[in-house]
Order: structure tokens, then sequence, then C-alpha cells
């Protein structure tokens, strides 16, 4: 207060107009943003690929809108498949509301370009007004696999570690399992990073050996980078 009070008199010295008081005491101390996090470091990331590969068609499926989203559009059309509904209407953003778990969804081929960001672990909990079923998260990436043409990239980041269901919030995931389901659907490792322990973003010299010493931890975040086989 000290300190505002200060500033206070020193500005009105030399001010007339309207003035009132909002006082925000914290912001001195504080970096000059939020550079930090899981969300933060797989978005940016994923949307730097996709800037860099170019593809003709990129789809979403259930990625943060007001941030994953917001990269990929500001450069680019994005097409978004999510469960929830989505009333603003964003440039350069076409959303289609499905359920990837339903029986009905077919759609092969469509994209050569896919991303799914910490969504897929949510499948078939509920948490999102999905039907429960135990084996949703396998439904869906089967659909994701079919959306996609041959010789495509598939982004996906998700909780790993050792396999669990912390109901109804998410699911951690045996990073070799994926890799086994993965390998099933057509999906070959292309590329992987990770965030550790210190909330960096790192880059894989050695998929193979980080993901097994990974799949031993409790909790990490996996983004992986799949070309769809020809």
């Amino acid at each position: 207060m000290p300190r505002y009070l200060k500033d206070l008199i020193q500005f009105k010295k030399n001010y007339r107009g309207s003035l009132g008081l909002l006082p925000c005491l914290h912001d001195w101390y504080e970096e000059a943003g939020v550079a930090k996090g899981e969300y933060f470091w797989q978005d940016l990331y994923v949307a730097q690929e996709i800037f860099k590969n170019h593809p003709l068609r990129h789809v979403d499926i259930g990625s943060r809108i007001d941030g994953f989203i917001a990269h990929v559009a500001s450069f680019r059309e994005v097409e978004v498949f999510d469960i929830r509904p989505l009333k603003s209407s964003i440039p350069n953003v076409v959303f289609r509301q499905v359920d990837l778990m339903n029986p009905n969804f077919s759609l092969s081929n469509y994209c050569d370009s896919l991303s799914c960001l910490h969504a897929l672990e949510h499948f078939g909990l509920g948490r999102y007004g999905d039907p429960i079923n135990p084996e949703g998260h396998l439904v869906g990436l089967q659909k994701m696999a079919e959306l996609l043409q041959p010789k495509g990239l598939f982004y996906l980041s998700v909780p790993i570690g050792r396999e669990k269901v912390e109901f109804n919030g998410h699911r951690i995931i045996d990073p070799m399992y994926l890799l086994e389901l993965t390998t099933n659907l057509g999906l070959i490792l292309e590329k992987f990073a990770y965030v550790d322990r210190n909330d960096t973003l790192v880059e894989s010299t050695k998929p193979n050996h980080d993901i097994e010493q990974l799949s031993r931890l409790r909790y990490s975040l996996g983004i992986f980078t799949f070309i769809k086989q020809a």
C-alpha cells in the first residue's frame, strides 16, 4: 500500500481527468507472463509442428479452444470435433459436435493431419457429458486412426505412467501399452516429447528408452507424433 499511495500521489499531480481506484498490488512482483504448465508446452509445441508441416486439412479432437485451437487458428483453418457444444463463432475454426464413441460415427481417410491433446484420457468417464464406457479411450483411438489418411500425421498427448483410472478426472495410460495399441492401428511413432518434473518440454532423442522409463512413473505428460502407414 505505501508504494501504491506514493505512485497515486505522483500520478495525480499531472492528471486532471476522471479518476477511480482499482488497486493491483501484486503485479510488481510477477514475471512478464506465464510460460509453464503442461497445456502451455503441448499447445505451443504441436501448433509449431502443424505450422511447419502445413497440412491440407487439420482436424482436432477435443483440445482446448482457448489454448491450442487459438494458436492454430491464428495462421490456418482448423476443424474441431467435440462432444460438447461450442456457441462462439471463431474465425478459422469449423466446429462439429460429434461423439467419437458413437457406433454410428464413421469417417474414413478424412484428413492428413490430426490432433488430440489432453482429451483421449477422458473418453468414457462421463466428465464431459459423454456416455460411461470403460473402453471409451480405445474406441476413440480407433476412430481417430480411421479419420487419418495414409501418411498423415497424428499428434496425441495423454497423461502417461503406471496404468490407472482416477475417476472421473482422467486415465493415466501406460505408454508402452499405448504404443502397442497404435502399432496395431497402423500408426508408427515418428517423434516423442514429454514434460519433465522441472516443467520443461523435452524432445526425446531416444523415444523407446524414454517411454520405457516414463512408464514406471506415477504421472507425466507424453506428446506423441505418429504417422499412418500407407
